[in-house]
């Protein structure tokens, strides 16, 4: 499950990398390894929680 609109959901709040580690309790490297495509398919608790501290649909984060 790719996470195409992270970097593009995630500046469009205004929150940096940092910011959005702290409001999903993703550490800070895996939201990089995760925007990077180093990190492919994240497990769905991840995406579930980084959707969750955006205020957006899994559908959302991932089309």
């Amino acid at each position: 499950m790719h996470m195409k609109n992270l970097t593009k959901i995630r500046k469009e709040k205004g929150w940096s990398q940092e910011k959005l580690a702290v409001e999903s309790g993703i550490s800070y490297n895996t939201i990089i390894k995760i925007e990077r495509g180093g990190i492919k398919n994240p497990r769905i608790d991840t995406v579930i929680k980084i959707a969750k501290a955006l205020g957006i649909s899994i559908d959302e984060l991932v089309r």
